[in-house]
């Protein structure tokens, strides 16, 4: 399973060339996408022909993470004849949402297949599982797991991904990590403190986290601006017990 940063920025900073959350995995003919924030689609279609996605993970309903729907969308709509279609997963709210921005009922509907979200969904798309697990933040927002199975059906092959999307209470994501996951985390606010309210993680939040279940490895993104990245990384490594943790930009690539 092939992991591809497409963006890893948060709603705002003053890192040049950031783009909004965007995370690519691959698994043969498999193209799941999680998250599409503002500035991603570019990215995405420099990686992969978009129509070529075998669905779309839409974590919850802040623009920084699903604004650039409304690119893929017209992509999808006049770049073919008869235009394309991709499952979206999401909040429910979603379509309507875009429908709403557009000012244009159906807007969503001409390419996009919505399943709506809820804690506990589980997916098979292609050779990768997509499981759900709602998460504090808005009142409709979710972390996602990600595992490729065995071809015999029992077990997995390898370990699993586990991307937090927006949290703001690390004990949410307990129930999706198993040992040796990667976790890709939310670190919006760095070394912490967390403003009250702001409903995100830190450094202290995902360490200790990750410590606890035993992840293999730890990926930190939607890093606010203004924040020493080396400082993050040592810490969040220090106080998960030794972890490897690497803040990620646009188009690294893993192999998990």
């Amino acid at each position: 399973m092939k992991l591809t940063i497409i963006g890893a920025g948060p709603a705002y900073t003053d890192r040049a060339g950031a783009v909004g959350s965007s995370y690519l995995l691959q698994s043969g003919d498999t193209a799941l996408l999680l998250d599409l924030g503002q500035g991603a689609f570019a990215n995405l279609a420099g990686r992969l022909e978009p129509s070529a996605l075998s669905a779309i993970a839409i974590s919850h309903l802040h623009p920084d993470h699903f604004i650039d729907l409304v690119p893929l969308r017209h992509y999808l709509r006049y770049e073919f004849d008869p235009p394309r279609r991709l499952p979206v997963l999401a909040p429910a709210a979603l379509f309507d949402r875009l429908d709403a921005l557009n000012g244009q009922p159906g807007f969503s509907a001409d390419c996009f297949d919505p399943s709506p979200l809820s804690d506990g969904f589980a997916r098979e798309v292609g050779d990768l599982r997509l499981e759900v697990r709602r998460v504090t933040h808005t009142d409709d927002s979710y972390a996602f797991r990600v595992s490729r199975p065995r071809a015999s059906g029992v077990g997995e092959a390898g370990p699993g991904l586990v991307y937090s999307g927006d949290c703001g209470r690390a004990a949410d994501l307990g129930p999706l990590v198993r040992p040796d996951d990667v976790l890709l985390s939310e670190i919006s606010f760095g070394l912490g403190p967390v403003p009250p309210g702001a409903q995100h993680l830190d450094a202290s939040d995902v360490g200790t986290l990750a410590a606890e279940r035993g992840v293999g490895r730890i990926l930190l993104t939607h890093l606010l601006g203004g924040r020493d990245r080396q400082a993050i990384e040592a810490a969040v490594q220090r106080l998960s017990g030794g972890i490897p943790a690497t803040l990620v930009d646009p188009l690294d690539q893993f192999e998990l």
